[in-house]
């Protein structure tokens, strides 16, 4: 006969291995389960962290290689990019300052000579009288009234005459001519663009402080020598003009390198030399100067102008100009102050602050 407490020891062992054969079971199902095909990484969700798994899957070279781009890879690839040719379309050219400026242009050389209208403020017209204040115990001639107002001989002939004119000096009571005024304080600046192979003669007023164009020149040039500052053998900077001057004729003689020589057709009918260095000057001032193109003898006939070289490099270093040209400038300039300044290109050169320029 089976007690009570008998029959409750043998279900509670019945209900152990019951679970037991359970647990069992379930955890060699376990075992079972699949891996996962990868690592899991962790990846930002919001402001939580959680898992994802990626599958292996194989992705496009392109998007492969922008997924595995390191730091020093994208530094790698700027550098190859820096190094391709650019592209076939053409560079933007570079907009010079003689493209967008023009260069000045004037000639008001005959306001300076005029009796009648229009004259530059720097001449006044005057008549001639014998017997002035200014003279004491003879006559006044040409050459003093050039002397009174210091203006040359041959400025008072070209307005005298009416003409560029520069040796019929005659005068009888009542003629009429230009001078410059003596209440102006008056200089000339010649500026020489070497590269161009111009000359822009300008005047300048020092009571209004203004600077007047007066004309501009075709001019010949020393040769080309690369060795120079220049790029030639006429030399850069600022000089001022002598007052060591000539003037020469056909059939004038002189020496010129230790040979006897008709001057003309070394200087032409003009020599103005350089006196002093001013200012970044590549040279000495000795040797240098304004002058006429030569002249040139054809069998026995008399010599005349060769202008083939205006506009070139051919002196030795000295500014050539045309006859009428360098006759004119040495009219206008030789009784005042005159400063030259060469430069190798128009926009080098630097006005002084104080000047207001009249092109």
């Amino acid at each position: 006969m089976i007690t009570f407490p008998k029959l409750l020891a043998i279900i509670t062992i019945a209900l152990f291995g019951i679970i037991g054969t359970v647990a069992l079971f379930k955890g060699d199902k376990k075992s079972k389960t699949p891996s996962p095909l990868s690592t899991p990484i962790e990846v930002e969700l919001g402001n939580e962290m959680g898992v994802a798994v990626v599958k292996k899957t194989t992705l496009p070279k392109p998007a492969l290689q922008a997924a595995t781009t390191t730091k020093k890879d994208k530094t790698s690839a700027a550098k190859i990019a820096a190094q391709e040719p650019p592209s076939s379309s053409p560079p933007q050219t570079p907009i010079t300052a003689e493209k967008t400026v023009a260069l000045p242009n004037a000639d008001r050389v005959d306001q300076l000579f005029n009796k009648k209208g229009p004259t530059l403020p720097i001449v006044e017209t005057i008549t001639y009288k014998s017997h002035v204040s200014w003279q004491k115990g003879r006559p006044a001639w040409l050459s003093d009234y050039a002397s009174h107002y210091h203006t040359s001989r041959h400025f008072i002939a070209r307005s005298l005459n009416g003409s560029p004119d520069y040796f019929k000096q005659d005068l009888a009571e009542g003629d009429r001519f230009n001078v410059l005024r003596l209440d102006k304080n008056i200089q000339f600046y010649a500026l020489i663009d070497i590269s161009r192979c111009r000359l822009w003669l300008y005047y300048d007023d020092l009571s209004t402080h203004e600077r007047v164009l007066l004309k501009t020149y075709q001019i010949g040039l020393g040769r080309v020598d690369t060795a120079k500052a220049s790029g030639c053998l006429t030399p850069i900077g600022k000089y001022t003009l002598g007052n060591k001057i000539a003037i020469y004729k056909p059939k004038a003689m002189g020496k010129y390198h230790g040979q006897t020589v008709e001057m003309i057709t070394v200087f032409g009918t003009r020599w103005i030399p350089f006196d002093k260095e001013v200012e970044a000057c590549s040279s000495p001032a000795k040797g240098f100067g304004i002058h006429g193109v030569p002249w040139i003898a054809k069998g026995s006939a008399e010599p005349v102008e060769d202008r083939s070289s205006l506009g070139k490099h051919q002196s030795d270093g000295c500014i050539r100009m045309a006859s009428e040209d360098v006759e004119e400038f040495f009219a206008i300039t030789i009784t005042k102050p005159t400063t030259v300044e060469l430069v190798k290109d128009f926009f080098d050169a630097r006005t002084p602050s104080n000047i207001t320029i009249i092109k």
